[in-house]
């Protein structure tokens, strides 16, 4: 697959969706994407990296051999379904955050409807710069999707393994940098609230002098994408049950980004800011505010 004429189709043109996309266009893809129902910062990536505009997801459809689905975790199976009930018949490649179990049911869901699969898996940050971040693949199809990647920043990584395997990797790496990060705020939130803060700063300087910054940053870097995150930790969560390993750490993870993603449209909070946020009640009943997805269709930015 590695002709000029080449149309994938890419669901959708979020922050990593811009990297992905920006990646096949430099490789001399056409890609195409969906703008009905999307916003201004959604339409403005996509022209800037040179994606072709198809008003709906069934223009995308009856246009792409190929199609990309990078969306938020909680949306990755009903879009597949929607794909699958256009007709799609090409390649459908998820590269969202999914249990290897979620990745081997939307598999099943997308060849029952007669396109073939590939699992995907992206690690690294929505950054466009070269070797920053990377697709891994596996199944029977993935070293098809590989040249689609061969410039641009987002690099392929074909995996030895079946479907499953690359969403595996991806559940593995999250599970420690964003749940690690997750572990962080609430540390910090909690030492806020029993009073002990600058102490425990003044020691982590002293012990382990590289955790205070990573602290800062765990707020600082993941509270705009918290509201993304809780769909994914509680995916981590489910590989974590399929394997037989407790998922607590991870469902943890996913309320403590669950009571950050008030900030999904604004400035990042302050550590203590993001404190009070993490100590307030539960917020598992209410919608994340700020957020335009409510799982039926992928998030208008």
């Amino acid at each position: 697959m590695t002709d000029a004429a080449m149309t994938v189709g890419l669901l959708h043109p979020g922050e990593m969706g811009a990297a992905v996309g920006a990646t096949l266009v430099a490789g001399g893809a056409r890609v195409r994407w969906a703008s009905e129902g999307r916003g201004p910062e959604t339409r403005a990536r996509a022209e800037e990296i040179g994606l072709e505009e198809a008003r709906s997801l069934e223009g995308v459809v009856r246009s792409a051999r190929v199609i990309l689905s990078v969306v938020p975790p909680h949306a990755a199976a009903e879009v597949a379904r929607a794909v699958g009930a256009l007709g799609f018949t090409g390649l459908y490649v998820d590269a969202n955050a999914v249990s290897p179990e979620t990745a081997r049911h939307i598999g099943r869901s997308v060849e029952q409807a007669g396109a073939r699969f590939v699992d995907g898996g992206i690690i690294g940050p929505a950054t466009r710069q070269p070797g920053a971040a990377r697709l891994y693949l596996s199944g029977p199809g993935a070293a098809q999707v590989a040249p689609l990647f061969s410039a641009g920043p987002v690099s392929a990584v074909v995996l030895d393994g079946p479907v499953g395997a690359a969403s595996a990797l991806k559940m593995a790496f999250a599970g420690w940098n964003k749940g690690m990060q997750a572990l962080l705020a609430s540390i910090r939130a909690l030492a806020i609230a029993e009073g002990v803060d600058a102490a425990l700063l003044s020691e982590w300087a002293l012990s382990m002098p590289d955790v205070p910054a990573r602290s800062e940053r765990a707020v600082r870097d993941n509270a705009r994408k918290a509201w993304r995150f809780v769909g994914e930790m509680e995916e981590i969560a489910r590989a974590f049950a399929q394997a037989g390993l407790p998922t607590g750490f991870h469902e943890a993870a996913a309320e403590v980004y669950r009571r950050l993603a008030a900030w999904k449209d604004g400035a990042p909070p302050g550590v203590e800011e993001a404190a009070a946020a993490l100590l307030a009640p539960s917020t598992a009943d209410r919608p994340l505010r700020g957020s335009r997805f409510s799982g039926r269709a992928a998030p208008k930015t």
